[in-house]
């Protein structure tokens, strides 16, 4: 035997080592192959992440979101199917588009001179601003030096990372953890509960989650606003980016963006902290005695049980003893002329109310013009819950002759104030209304909703 450790290759060494070439080669066969472009599969592959400001099952069990919606009209419009796969964390998002198994990320992403260089970057369609999100128990910090010592998180693989990457070349003594997580909301959760002091969210993702995590607040902006945009393989073909191109030019144009946005984000403003923290109390300690009520109203009209309650919240703070000035009375506070016409006997029986109620909701939206889809259908059957359908009709003409679409709640939604202003009383039929009320009403109704999407399951019958 040769002891010199020079011996040259035999032939079985040498066929071990081209065995163990060709395992590689058939090994990088194997991965993941590009799909073909939609133009040739009639399909639009997207990955996106799951969150309330993108993409979520409905309570009726149909995939929708803002970014979905958009793509539904984007892969339409071109004659597509549309297929939508959402995965669990920012590096698997890139993957996809890296690896060419998806056309589109569409998940609420910025725009960073990083992803210019490696991607192709669609049309801006909105902005947001990076915001350090952290307990307000205590003040919230104030200045960057007084995060020293936080515990703060963040998404891995985010543009936040970035941001907080340039926040530490100014404040050496910031520090973070980086998070496999899809998305923001369970960060801001983590918050919440005090698992960890901050993390950094864009601020649309924060107007939605701070109506269910009352704890939490902005203490810092970082830099500027960013474009959020749609991103894809740098081999994109020119023609599939000019196609992207002429449909946000479209949609912007036509109005369909900002109907999306009202859609998804219109409602959003703040609730007073004592509105989302009563709520979420009362839903613990209250709702579970009125929900065999809930759910009988919804099988006696189709109306998911959690809106019945949102509204009787709205209404009543699910009081089956309230009564207001104006003389309307119980749960869901109904007058006594609609009370008789759903022969509603006692309105003070929480039974009786809400069935009466739901019933009510549901002879409002069926009495709007049938071209009215939804959700802006049942946003308008709100606002006459509390206005009243005359009126109602009286701010939809209003609308109209205001050049605005009164099928539309965030065109009439704007109008519905006017009831009250004495230059528009010779234009209506009914006269006066406190449509700023109405108004009201429809917004907070729609927040705790959601809130009560996130907290309660759907009632299966």
């Amino acid at each position: 035997m040769n002891q010199s450790g020079s011996q040259k290759p035999g032939i079985s060494s040498l066929l071990r080592s081209i065995g163990a070439a060709l395992l590689v080669l058939q090994l990088a066969a194997c991965g993941p192959k590009p799909i073909e472009s939609p133009e040739q599969s009639g399909t639009l592959v997207v990955v996106t992440r799951g969150s309330p400001a993108t993409y979520y099952i409905s309570p009726s069990g149909q995939p929708t979101g803002f970014e979905y919606d958009l793509l539904s009209r984007f892969a339409e419009a071109n004659g597509w199917q549309l297929r939508v796969e959402p995965v669990n964390s920012l590096d698997e998002l890139f993957e996809r588009i890296d690896n060419g198994t998806a056309h589109i990320a569409a998940a609420g992403l910025s725009a960073t001179p990083a992803r210019d260089l490696k991607y192709t970057l669609g049309p801006k369609y909105a902005e947001v601003t990076e915001q350090l999100i952290c307990r307000s128990e205590k003040d919230l910090p104030k200045r960057p030096k007084d995060l020293a010592g936080k515990r703060i998180e963040v998404v891995a693989n985010s543009s936040h990372v970035d941001a907080l990457w340039w926040l530490r070349l100014r404040h050496p003594t910031i520090k973070w953890s980086e998070i496999e997580a899809a998305g923001e909301d369970e960060l801001l959760e983590r918050v919440q509960s005090g698992l960890s002091d901050c993390t950094v969210a864009d601020s649309t993702a924060f107007s939605i989650a701070r109506h269910f995590y009352p704890d939490i607040g902005v203490a810092l902006e970082l830099g500027k606003p960013r474009s959020l945009v749609w991103m894809m393989p740098k081999n994109t073909p020119q023609a599939f980016a000019e196609k992207l191109a002429d449909f946000f030019a479209a949609v912007k144009k036509s109005g369909d963006l900002k109907q999306l946005q009202e859609r998804y984000f219109g409602h959003i403003a703040r609730l007073e902290e004592a509105d989302v923290r009563g709520i979420l109390e009362r839903r613990t300690s209250l709702l579970s005695r009125y929900k065999p009520h809930f759910y009988r109203a919804q099988i006696a009209t189709g109306i998911d049980w959690r809106f019945l309650a949102a509204l009787a919240y709205q209404e009543s703070h699910w009081d089956p003893n309230a009564t207001s000035p104006t003389g309307v009375r119980g749960m869901m506070m109904l007058t006594a002329e609609t009370a008789d016409r759903l022969g509603v006997k006692n309105r003070l029986d929480p039974l009786e109310s809400i069935l009466g109620g739901a019933k009510y909701v549901l002879t409002l939206k069926e009495g709007l013009p049938v071209r009215i889809a939804e959700p802006d259908r049942t946003w308008l059957a709100l606002a006459a819950y509390n206005v009243g359908m005359a009126h109602l009709e009286d701010a939809r003409r209003l609308t109209a002759s205001l050049g605005k679409n009164p099928d539309a709640w965030k065109d009439v939604k704007d109008v519905l104030p006017l009831l009250a202003q004495s230059a528009y009383q010779d234009q209506l039929k009914f006269g006066y209304a406190r449509g700023g009320e109405a108004r009201h009403l429809t917004e907070n109704v729609r927040i705790y909703y959601d809130i009560l999407l996130k907290y309660e399951p759907a009632y299966r019958d």
